[in-house]
This record gives structure tokens, C-alpha cells and sequence, in this order.
């Protein structure tokens, strides 16, 4: 692993798969072509359908090396696994009750979990020596609040504290439907059915402005970056004690 490895935070939906075949076939001006793909897959504990994702990765790397005159060549991936459901609950869950107060009683329990994923990729990619972590945040979903940009903008100083630079390629090119499933379908990938788990929280509805999502955010990443200096120094009992559970015995 080095400096031509790349990271996908990677769900299993439409935009996520397309950056991967974005990155095997190397056909985006902001996506240089790796020479090993990681496929971070993150679990915060409140997802359905465990199998979706993997297989919808499996399915696609099938047809894009069948695509090659050399399968044996395509580029290598790897679709790992990484668990942040501990860090999702410090972030919201176990303290939403006090939280929600500070932000004018706004729900950002979808910007928790995104920005707890961002933080296990960092850590990730860290450990791994991949310096550049891609996410497929598309303009078109922009109501969601982790995908405004404010989020993308602090998530990118956030990330580049520790070294990783992290991308947001086909936000502006994605800002239609229509276009993430052209591009799959000239791939000869599947463009239509749900690849991605199914989340307890997935829609929720919220009214968070960028204020909110930035007052947030300036709350949180401070605490975040002193957790993973403490989780990649093994200072295992600081970097639990950055978030304490709401609730203990």
C-alpha cells in the first residue's frame, strides 16, 4: 500500500459505485487512476440488508473485468468493513437529549453519523498509508445536511490535519439522477434497485441550516481530532474518554 492507493467511502447506492468505476477505468479528470482501491464500507449499528452492498461490489468488479482484454489485470480492490457505531453514539446518540438544545433543537443525527464515518476513514487511511479518501456526494441531494458544503469544506480541513485529503469529485457533475445512471449504464453496471443497507435513519427529516450543521461541527471535530491523535498514539483509555457513554452504571 502507498501513495497510488485510494479510499471510496463506499454505501453501495448508485453515486458510490460509480466512483469506483470512475476509478478502475480511470475516466474523470479528478480522479487519478490507483493502483489498489479501498472500499470503506462503514456500520454504525443501524443498518438492514448487511449483504447488499458486498454483493453489489462483487457484481461490479465481475463486469468491469469482464470489460478488459486482461481481467487478471483489473485494478485490485479491497471491500473492508469498518465498524464507527461507537463514535456515531458519542456523537448524537448518546447525548442528543443535551445536544439538540445547542443547535436550536435541530435533528443532525444524519450529520453525526457522516462525520463519524469520515473519522474512522481518516484513521483508516491513516493506518494504511492511503492519502486520498473519495466520497460521491452529488448536488442534487444537497438537502440532505451532510451534504452541503459546509460539511464537505470543514470534513476536507478536518481530514487534512492528518495528512488525507478527502474529495468530492462528482458533486457538481452528479447534480441529476439522470447522469449517475447514464454513467453506470455506459459501464454496463446496475443503475436501478437499492445497493446500499438500509438505515433506521435513512430520511429523517430535519430543518438544519448551515448554521446549525457549522455550529455542530465546530462543536465536534476539535473533540474528534484529539480522539484519533490519542487511537493513533494507542492511548486507548484518552481516546475513550473522549466520548463518554450518556448512560453508566
Amino acid at each position: 500500500m502507498g501513495r497510488h492507493d485510494l479510499a471510496i467511502l463506499f454505501s453501495g447506492g448508485r453515486d458510490s459505485l460509480a466512483l469506483y468505476a470512475l476509478a478502475v477505468r480511470g475516466r474523470h479528470p479528478e480522479i487519478l487512476r490507483p493502483e489498489r482501491i479501498h472500499l470503506l464500507h462503514m456500520l454504525n449499528g443501524m443498518g438492514r440488508f448487511a449483504n447488499f452492498p458486498r454483493e453489489r461490489f462483487r457484481v461490479a468488479e465481475k463486469l468491469l473485468a469482464g470489460q478488459s482484454p486482461l481481467p487478471e489485470k483489473i485494478m485490485p480492490a479491497s471491500y473492508v468493513e469498518l465498524d464507527m457505531g461507537r463514535l456515531f453514539q458519542g456523537l448524537w446518540l448518546d447525548w442528543y437529549e443535551d445536544l439538540m438544545p445547542r443547535y436550536n433543537g435541530k435533528n443532525l443525527v444524519c450529520v453525526a453519523c457522516k462525520l463519524a464515518m469520515h473519522a474512522r476513514a481518516i484513521i483508516y487511511c491513516v493506518e494504511n498509508f492511503v492519502p486520498v479518501v473519495l466520497a460521491g456526494y452529488a448536488r442534487r441531494q444537497g438537502y440532505f445536511p451532510e451534504q452541503t458544503r459546509i460539511f464537505m469544506d470543514r470534513i476536507s480541513e478536518f481530514s487534512e490535519r492528518f495528512g488525507v485529503a478527502a474529495r468530492f469529485p462528482v458533486y457538481e457533475d452528479f447534480d441529476t439522477e439522470e447522469v449517475t445512471r447514464h454513467l453506470l449504464e455506459d459501464f454496463g453496471l446496475p443503475s436501478t434497485g437499492g445497493g446500499e443497507r438500509k438505515c433506521l435513519f435513512c430520511q429523517t427529516r430535519t430543518t438544519a441550516t448551515e448554521a446549525e450543521i457549522g455550529m455542530y461541527l465546530d462543536d465536534m471535530i476539535p473533540r474528534l481530532v484529539e480522539y484519533i491523535e490519542h487511537r493513533l498514539s494507542g492511548r486507548v483509555r484518552e481516546a475513550a474518554g473522549c466520548f463518554p457513554p450518556g448512560f453508566s452504571a
